[in-house]
């Protein structure tokens, strides 16, 4: 099959991205697709290119502004033509945060005409809004943190939320611009700080306690993962540098608990309209509760990332999980 991966971009989550495809490519091609790589900032790369770019790791910190619009700067314009991938069969979205995961480019190739892996247009904004899919989740009875939206006074916030609260952009992924604020005189800088990412700032109740995540894959719940962080938070260090967290499949609670978090799960996915593969996280604070944290429409796919190691933990591997997502994007035509 002729497979374009798409990856980069110029979202603060590019380094990722690339991490991801640089698994993905590779694997797509020990099956036996005929696989191009797409920089969806720069265009298709030939091969010298591809091996440069794919080479790179991912930094202790997501891209700088700079560094961002210099690549924004560069990029090419958003259509299937600049790409050059009208002649292929399947497109994979290896992209994370920004134009690639919040519908902008689901949408486009929707209007050419293109299949390609992950959640539709729709399903993809839906789940980058934060605000947005808290409330679904509480229109079904998955419980997620409370929360308000900023501008927000520190009186209001100590008086619906309590301290300590997470500020973060609305829509953004990989804790980019997120800070927890413990006393009121951090609030604005937090705001500000999370302003930089998006015009749009969530101000929302910290839960304390164990961190989980369920994979979904073509309407199941993959084993239940535990994430044991070094800080507080699964931080942007945390979930990319080598040993800056313990990831655990399948995560150490009972039978119950897991059950639980695995209907909360496919709830959550079924209530954004998610397509073939999501990974939702959670909280569990020191009552025992669960708290929906957010859905991921395009989780991180290199070989040790958490859908991956939640996928072998099930008995899928690598490349068979692949294999999977592609069928069910063409199945979804």
């Amino acid at each position: 099959m002729k497979i374009a991966v798409l990856f980069g971009g110029t979202s603060e989550e590019r380094d990722v991205s690339i991490a991801s495809a640089a698994q993905i490519i590779p694997a797509l091609r020990r099956l036996g697709h005929e696989v191009s790589a797409v920089d969806t900032a720069t265009g298709r790369l030939d091969s010298a290119a591809e091996r440069r770019l794919l080479a790179t790791g991912v930094a202790p910190e997501p891209p700088s502004n700079a560094q961002i619009a210099n690549v924004r700067g560069r990029a090419i314009a958003l259509s299937p033509t600049a790409f050059n991938i009208r002649e292929v069969e399947l497109v994979f979205l290896a992209l994370h945060g920004g134009a690639g995961e919040d519908g902008r480019i689901q949408a486009m190739l929707d209007l050419a005409g293109l299949a390609y892996t992950g959640s539709n247009h729709i399903s993809s904004a839906a789940a980058m809004d934060k605000d947005l899919s808290k409330r679904l989740f509480r229109s079904i009875g998955v419980p997620t943190p409370n929360w308000l939206m900023a501008p927000v006074a520190e009186e209001t916030v100590e008086s619906a939320l309590g301290w300590p609260v997470v500020v973060k952009p609305n829509k953004q992924g990989s804790t980019v611009g997120l800070t927890v604020v413990r006393e009121p005189v951090r609030l604005r800088a937090a705001v500000d700080r999370a302003n930089g990412y998006d015009s749009e700032v969530m101000v929302e109740a910290f839960v304390a306690g164990r961190e989980f995540t369920v994979g979904i894959l073509n309407g199941l719940a993959l084993p239940v993962g535990e994430i044991v962080a070094p800080g507080e938070v699964f931080d942007y260090k945390s979930k990319y540098q080598a040993g800056g967290a313990r990831e655990i499949f399948p995560a150490d609670i009972g039978a119950a608990e897991s059950a639980q978090l695995k209907d909360y799960a496919l709830h959550a996915h079924g209530v954004l309209k998610l397509g073939a593969y999501s990974r939702i996280d959670f909280r569990r604070d020191d009552q025992g509760n669960f708290w929906c944290l957010e859905a991921n429409s395009l989780p991180g796919m290199t070989a040790t990332s958490l859908l991956p190691q939640a996928a072998k933990a099930a008995g899928i591997e690598f490349p068979d999980l692949l294999d999977q997502i592609c069928r069910g994007a063409l199945k979804g035509r």
